[in-house]
């Protein structure tokens, strides 16, 4: 077999520019694409810098709006990772990012949880202190 990567991860959102707006101004991530397919359909793409792994922001409609921000059943799901923890830690907290709690130091890395606008809990992780 060829598979070399996770592609895309669909995370869902109310409104396709909401989700840009946080994942694009507020965590800083590239807007990789933003295609309209018609009838209110979007293919819109996201990423940190340099990251392989893309997020495909998929708009809820109908029965699915109820699993807006219960992708991960409220657990903690995503996971950020930050060569830079304080650095980035400061600015999105300065930015109006919801975060849970205060940065703690655990054996595999600097670790704070936060929220999204959407109700999905991530872990922001920085490096482990030696």
């Amino acid at each position: 077999m060829s598979l070399s990567h996770l592609s895309l991860l669909a995370i869902l959102v109310p409104d396709y520019d909401a989700g840009i707006a946080f994942f694009c101004d507020m965590l800083g991530f590239d807007l990789l694409e933003n295609t309209d397919m018609g009838a209110g359909k979007r293919w819109v793409r996201v990423a940190p810098k340099g990251a392989q792994t893309e997020f495909l922001l998929a708009r809820a409609v109908g029965d699915q709006a109820q699993a807006i921000g219960a992708q991960g059943g409220g657990r903690v799901w995503l996971f950020l990772r930050s060569d830079d923890f304080d650095a980035d830690y400061t600015a999105l907290k300065a930015k109006g990012v919801h975060f849970e709690e205060s940065p703690r130091d655990e054996p595999y890395c600097k670790v704070v949880v936060f929220r999204d606008p959407f109700g999905n809990r991530w872990d922001l992780l920085g490096p482990a202190k030696l």
